[in-house]
């Protein structure tokens, strides 16, 4: 595209000679400058695609449906994402109009194609508004891109009238605001808050006319018992919730948690597991602090640090960007920056995965680029950083200590009281919403895993860049070398470090083991694992993840684990001195060191310690290689596969029983815990079914029993749910399969929620059955099949009321949607848990006949939790699988009564119940 900047600028040039596509499943709509429509089919619609250039919304979705690249395209997503940077906008047609508050096309591509071409007019004029608000740094950034060949930067420029060229705008973190440091706040006072003081503060929150709810009042009133003063050491104040669907548990521990907290001068910290639910919260507290300014200061969104831009990192790899001037290889990533630099001028708080960054353009430009640009090597300078003092990630972290309610997630609460164990200064109220799923996050949390990606990773914190790596990871040297390079303990010791590390597997490490040709003693042990898992694994040449037992090691592997626990003991143990002298420095300097000094000091210490437990776990482990693993754990050697390629080699190590590191960690330390969640027992018609639950949260480690609560849905399920089980699908049949699923979704008239058991499944049910639906005006999207995170793909689902989403199983607890955009939920089997080693061993140790169902009893219960969100909600949950035993739908609520029929009953069923 030669054309001049006038040329791009003049009125209605561009955008009204450019044509539109828009792309549905195996078809395309394309919309010429003067108005012809043309429907071609997809492989027609490519060949166009690569003719010329042509208006899109959401590339990389439009180069899936067709089968290509859509290469050189103007894309009105990148527009919008420029012209209205850190504001939200779902990737399709559909979201662009809303967002721009145009006329919803609907499904119709024909409609859409339009919309498309109508948001560029309306984003350019924008543009083009004399007070156009987020002017500032706009020309220099857009100059930068269209250096790059954006080809929106030309016209994005002449709407602005004005050129850039300037590197003042490129410099975002120069007009960011600098946080400031304060005294440390005092340690919370100890208060109790009474249960009628929570029903007051309940009643507040819902405001007048509000219904009363006498099921949320006993919830908030036994939530109470959480903020009372704890009566014995390690024995906190336990309460577990199970609060059905629909009774207001978020605002119902709100109220007594935001009553302490003011009280008491503390902070409580409200955990969540999915993003959707800290979304949420979110959005509830606006109840509680209806002034934007009192609740940026009272209510904070934590998450770890990876999750947040760094600015040293954008700086870096813009100053990279740019000194490759017109390459063509630095065009894309000039966009990439360039959108990134206009989003962190104007963020709410820096964070880029799941704040109010496009998730989208992690498909654009690759998840990984985008990733690389926040902190997640723990390679933070800290305060030798020249952006220190305008850090996004600092300064969220000094707004929680302040706060009153933290926003945190269950990964980050368990990583912090592990760094944090014995700080009294650790918050002690703590609430653990979606707490079905404290099991899974506390063995994601407490495992081991000595593998290439984890050595490399841990080589690159120590060495940083090495030999023509274009990575800009900055080593243990470049943090603290000035520091410590006076002292005549600390700078060999810190030699000794960065020599030890070479024992790690470095760049190219996966091809040698792969190879049978490594370097080392770590590459050494990978290759004899991986050759254990090849030989032992059933069918070995697949193109899925592997694993094998360390029974009977084959010959060479044991010795191989053992030359590498010798070569890390070298690592550890300067790791350990050097941490050790750091400390030491701390106190012997006190009088000379500054602040900014001692705190990179304290974290440069931190940081030591945590890596050095890291290398003793991992020889803890090689010493169970050829000998016993402790009981307490399960040992495995695997070879993991992603999109058919390996992608890492290792040993791993997880508890058998999660739940207890958890317990002693996190609960006994804590004052007052509340575990609340739908979904807490799986149902079962047991004497205690309440013992699931206690098993899975920690409960039954702690000293004394937590306090019960079970609060039922206000729901009439009879009324409000159908329940139906196919007998007469072959669930090994995908073609009956996926008529099973067209036909239920046509029925539902869309708004269909499809849970599978497998990718592949997923993927080949969709192929089958998307374009006959869009015929209907029923849109179909697809984890695993449409570029784009699941986040964003159930944003879409919950917008367009007529579309449908497939997904695995894991999707379910993400999708927190309305009943009019959910109406029929359909899983294509029973979701049985994958025979891994590790479910093996847990089985055994919970009971060989009982644990597999009541993993299934869960995920059915918390998936048919997903369809009833309100009184006037009708849903449909559909099981395809005739094989399906009635004692997996015991956790399915009061009312819900089973259907075991036939497709045509089920369709005429769905059909006939939804119309009502």
């Amino acid at each position: 595209m030669a054309e001049t900047i006038a040329q791009f600028a003049a009125p209605g040039g561009l955008i009204d000679r450019t044509p539109v596509l828009v792309a549905g499943a195996g078809r395309a709509v394309v919309l010429a400058g003067d108005g012809r429509v043309e429907r071609l089919d997809a492989d027609a619609a490519a060949a166009r695609l690569a003719e010329a250039v042509h208006l899109l919304c959401n590339a990389p979705a439009v180069g899936r449906r067709l089968g290509l690249s859509p290469g050189q395209a103007l894309d009105v997503l990148e527009l919008f994402a420029f012209v209205r940077p850190a504001r939200f906008c779902l990737p399709t047609p559909v979201g662009l109009a809303r967002a721009l508050s145009l006329d919803d096309p609907g499904p119709d591509l024909e409609a859409q194609a339009h919309a498309v071409r109508a948001a560029a007019r309306a984003l350019m004029a924008e543009l083009a508004e004399p007070g156009y608000g987020f002017r500032a740094g706009a020309a220099d950034v857009g100059m930068m891109m269209a250096r790059g060949g954006w080809p929106w930067g030309a016209p994005v420029l002449g709407a602005l009238g004005e050129t850039g060229g300037g590197r003042a705008g490129l410099a975002v973190w120069s007009a960011l605001p600098e946080w400031e440091e304060g005294a440390p706040p005092p340690r919370p006072g100890d208060d109790p808050v009474a249960g009628a003081e929570a029903l007051d503060r309940l009643a507040a929150l819902l405001g007048d006319g509000a219904e009363p709810r006498e099921t949320q009042r006993d919830y908030a009133r036994t939530a109470a018992m959480v903020f009372t003063p704890r009566h014995s050491e390690q024995a906190p104040n336990l309460v577990l919730a199970e609060a059905g669907t629909g009774t207001g548990k978020t605002l119902g521990y709100i109220a007594p948690a935001s009553l302490w907290a003011e009280r008491n001068e503390g902070t409580v910290w409200l955990s969540t597991y999915t993003k959707n639910l800290q979304r949420q919260l979110d959005q509830e507290l606006d109840r509680l602090y209806p002034d934007r300014r009192d609740k940026a200061a009272n209510a904070v969104i934590r998450k770890g640090r990876e999750n947040y831009l760094c600015l040293l990192n954008l700086e870096e790899t813009a100053n990279a960007v740019l000194a490759r001037g017109s390459e063509p290889v630095a065009g894309r990533d000039k966009v990439l920056i360039g959108l990134v630099m206009r989003w962190a001028r104007f963020t709410r708080d820096g964070d880029m995965i799941g704040g109010d960054f496009p998730s989208w353009l992690g498909a654009h430009f690759g998840p990984g680029r985008v990733a690389g640009l926040t902190d997640r090597r723990g390679e933070c300078l800290y305060a030798a950083c020249s952006h220190y003092r305008k850090c996004f990630i600092e300064r969220v972290t000094r707004r929680a200590r302040r706060a009153r309610l933290v926003v945190g997630n269950h990964a980050l609460v368990m990583a912090q009281a592990v760094r944090r164990a014995g700080d009294p200064d650790a918050p002690r109220r703590l609430v653990f919403d979606e707490g079905h799923h404290l099991f899974d996050a506390a063995d994601s949390a407490f495992s081991g895993h000595l593998s290439g990606l984890e050595g490399a990773d841990l080589r690159r914190w120590v060495r940083g860049r090495e030999g023509r790596s274009t990575s800009r990871t900055r080593g243990l040297s470049a943090r603290i070398a000035e520091l410590v390079g006076a002292d005549a303990e600390a700078g060999p010791l810190l030699t000794e470090v960065i020599a030890a590390a070479g024992v790690l597997p470095g760049e190219g490490w996966l091809t040698r083991v792969a190879n049978a040709q490594p370097q080392g003693p770590y590459e050494r042990f990978l290759t004899h694992a991986r050759a254990q898992v090849m030989a032992r694994a059933p069918e070995a040449r697949s193109g899925f993840s592997l694993e094998a037992t360390l029974n009977t090691p084959i010959e060479g592997l044991v010795d191989a684990a053992a030359d590498l626990g010798v070569a890390l003991d070298d690592l550890a143990k300067p790791l350990a001195a050097l941490a050790n002298r750091l400390i030491r420095l701390l106190d012997e300097e006190a009088e000379t060191l500054d602040t900014p000094a001692r705190g990179r000091l304290d974290a440069a210490a931190r940081a030591l310690q945590q890596r050095r437990e890291t290398v003793v776990a991992w020889q803890q482990m090689l010493e169970a290689v050829g000998g016993t693993t402790p009981a307490a754990f399960v040992d495995w050697v695997a070879v993991e596969r992603l999109g058919g390629r390996e992608r890492d080699v290792g040993l791993h190590r997880h508890w058998v029983d999660p739940s207890q590191p958890f317990a002693e960690a996190v609960l006994e330390p804590a004052h007052g815990a509340l575990i609340t969640s739908a979904t807490l027992r799986d149902g079962a018609a047991e004497d205690d079914d309440w013992r699931s639950a206690e098993v899975r949260t920690g409960a039954a480690h702690m000293v004394l029993p937590g306090e019960r609560l079970s609060v039922a849905s206000p729901f009439d399920y009879g009324e409000q749910a159908r329940v139906f089980v196919v007998t007469d699908v072959n669930k090994r049949s995908l073609a009956q399969v996926a008529g099973a699923y067209r036909a239920l979704i046509e029925a539902a008239g869309g708004g269909a929620l499809g849970l599978f058991t497998a990718i592949q499944r997923l993927r080949a049910v969709y192929d089958q059955i998307a374009a006959g639906l869009e015929d209907a005006g029923l849109p179909l999207y697809a984890q695993h099949v449409d570029p784009m995170d699941p986040g964003t793909l159930v944003d879409i689902f919950r917008a367009e009321m007529r579309a449908s989403l497939f997904g695995t199983d894991a999707l379910r607890d993400g999708v927190d949607v309305p009943g009019s955009s959910l109406k029929l939920l359909i899983f294509d089997r029973v979701p049985w848990p994958r025979p891994t080693i590790l479910h093996r061993a847990r089985k055994a140790a919970f009971g060989p006949r009982t644990y597999d169902d009541l993993l299934v009893r869960l995920r059915l219960r918390q998936a048919f939790g997903r369809l009833i969100r309100a009184r006037t909600d009708r849903g449909v949950f559909v099981l395809l699988d005739n094989q399906a035993p009635s004692r997996l739908m015991a956790g399915l609520p009061d009312g819900a009564e089973v259907n075991r029929v036939g497709l045509a009953e089920a369709v005429a069923g769905v059909r006939d119940f939804l119309a009502r």
